[in-house]
């Protein structure tokens, strides 16, 4: 991968902050700068941040920020990047934040994303043919719905002009890695050690704690087959498959399963097809159709069944109860992206 171009004289830095973006990754991403102008001894970086319209903007976390500008003063900047967060897929398309975006890939300036934000790099058509990446939460459905997208799972990507990112702490790791493309990794050590930061990551960091930490169970069975169940969700195994390839017996997988978890294997891989659905239909406008055959159910009619049993309610009413800004409980379980 290449890095961003270096600009001897300074980098002038352009946030453009979207309705209910997530603020820990907007504050990893100005604190690092901040440190380095300190340690410097001068203002290398400066930034502004932009709106729309230029009228503040509120946080996932119900903070409210002061644009200094709208993106239609927005014009040259070394790097500009999307900041968002929480039901990207709703946001409107802005034509002017799409020119400006494309004016500025067109002059040769770095571009990207944060947290959910690739979403909109994709629909405004500016990461095709790039590697990008994007909170996990929204894997599946970005590469869903653009499959000509390469969508990593790693916490940041610099793919020659492009940068994204996953979002929360993660952000402070790709401003660590720019600062040290551009000042050397001593300057990034330091502004790390003084932000009391211990491990800086590369971008090839997973996202996700392992099968493992965040299930609890050592097994390592159970842990392949896991694994294997989130592979295979559009195309799912059969039980005597799975347990193949875990090389156990279907009895001794189910035996293992109902010990760890007080259910079948087949009923544990619905749930993950269920959850994996109840994402597409929330995230992306989809047919249910296609929902149910990227899950790996054959018709409708069966999806629905399963979704009722499983979430009390169907496809359909799901999609049409998920409405902007009036789920609170998503908004809460988010706020800290």
């Amino acid at each position: 991968m290449s890095a961003p171009e270096q600009y001897s004289e300074g980098k002038r830095i352009a946030f453009v902050i979207l309705d209910r973006f997530s603020l820990i990754a907007f504050s990893s991403l100005i604190e690092p700068m901040r440190l380095a102008n300190r340690f410097l001894g001068k203002e290398y970086y400066t930034w502004t941040t932009y709106s729309l319209d230029g009228n503040p903007v509120t946080a996932s976390n119900g903070v409210e920020i002061s644009a200094q500008s709208s993106i239609r003063d927005l014009h040259d900047a070394d790097i500009t990047l999307l900041c968002t967060g929480i039901d990207v897929e709703r946001l409107p398309l802005d034509p002017e934040l799409g020119k400006r975006l494309r004016r500025l890939n067109a002059m040769g300036r770095t571009y990207g994303a944060i947290c959910t934000g690739a979403y909109l790099l994709a629909r405004y058509h500016l990461l095709d043919g790039r590697r990008c990446t994007i909170h996990w939460e929204n894997l599946h459905s970005l590469r869903e719905e653009f499959p000509h997208v390469e969508v990593s799972s790693d916490i940041f990507t610099i793919d020659r002009n492009c940068i994204t990112c996953a979002g929360g702490m993660a952000a402070l790791d790709m401003m660590l890695r720019l600062i040290a493309i551009q000042h050397g990794a001593y300057l990034a050590h330091e502004i790390a050690e003084v932000s009391l930061y211990q491990n800086m990551r590369s971008g090839e960091s997973a996202q996700r704690h392992d099968a493992e930490s965040r299930t609890g169970i050592a097994n390592t069975k159970i842990l392949d087959a896991i694994r294997i169940m989130d592979i295979h969700i559009e195309d799912p195994l059969s039980c005597q498959q799975l347990a193949m390839t875990v090389d156990l017996s279907p009895r001794q997988l189910e035996r293992l399963f109902r010990r760890h978890f007080d259910c079948t294997p087949g009923q544990y891989y619905l749930r993950l097809r269920l959850d994996t659905a109840r994402d597409l239909l929330r995230r992306t406008g989809r047919p249910v159709l296609d929902v149910a055959l990227a899950c790996g159910f054959a018709s409708t009619s069966h999806f629905t069944k399963c979704y009722r049993e499983r979430f009390g309610f169907t496809p359909t009413e799901e999609r049409h109860s998920y409405q902007w800004g009036a789920n609170h409980t998503s908004s809460r379980q988010h706020a800290t992206r």
